[in-house]
C-alpha cells in the first residue's frame, strides 16, 4: 500500500511486477497506479477498466516500446496536466531534465519535480523519464525503494547506468 495515503486504496486488479507488484484502483473514471516495491498476492482484474489497464501495462513489461492507449481523465491542477503531457510526450528510451521540462512549459525545475509526485498514473505518464540534471533525481516522493524501481523502469528502456549515474542518450 502507498505509505503516504492515510487511507490505503481497495485494488480492482494487482499485478507482478519485476520490482514487487503494481495495484490499479479504478474510483468512478478515476484510475489510479501504484507501484509497489514489495511482492503482494496478484489479484485478477475486478473492473473492465482495471482490465484494460493491467493488460497495457503487462504489455509494457513485455515491451517498453509498447504505447498505452487507454481512455484515462487526468484528476490534477491545470498547471499539473501541462507538467504530465510534456512528459507523456518523451518517448521510450529516452530523458529530460526536470529544468528541461520547466523550460518548454515555462515553469521552474522544482514545480516540475512537485507535479511529477502528484502523478497517480505512472508508467502512464512515465515520470521516471524525468531526472535531475546531475543524476536520477526523486522518484515516488522519497519513499522506500523509489529509486530502485525508477532505474529498473530506465533499464527496461534501454537507459543503461554506471554506478548510480544513469548514461542517458542525447
Amino acid at each position: 500500500m502507498h505509505t503516504n495515503n492515510k487511507h490505503a486504496l481497495q485494488y480492482d486488479a494487482v499485478l507482478a511486477a519485476p520490482f514487487g507488484a503494481i495495484g490499479i484502483a479504478v474510483q468512478g473514471v478515476q484510475v489510479v497506479i501504484e507501484l509497489l516495491p514489495e511482492r503482494h498476492t496478484p489479484k485478477p482484474a475486478q473492473h473492465k477498466m482495471a482490465e484494460k489497464v493491467a493488460s497495457q501495462i503487462e504489455a509494457y513489461f513485455s515491451n517498453a516500446y509498447n504505447d498505452f492507449n487507454l481512455p484515462i481523465v487526468y484528476k490534477g491542477t491545470p498547471f499539473q496536466r501541462r507538467v504530465w503531457q510534456a512528459i507523456s510526450a518523451i518517448p521510450c528510451g529516452r530523458v529530460l531534465t526536470y529544468g528541461e521540462i520547466a523550460e518548454q512549459i515555462g515553469s521552474g525545475p522544482r514545480a516540475v519535480a512537485n507535479a511529477c509526485g502528484a502523478n497517480h498514473l505512472p508508467l502512464i505518464i512515465p515520470c521516471h523519464r524525468v531526472v535531475a540534471k546531475n543524476g536520477l533525481g526523486g522518484y515516488m516522493r522519497g519513499q522506500v525503494d523509489g529509486l530502485k524501481i525508477k532505474k529498473w523502469l530506465l533499464k527496461h528502456e534501454g537507459i543503461s547506468f554506471q554506478k548510480s549515474k544513469p548514461m542517458w542518450p542525447k
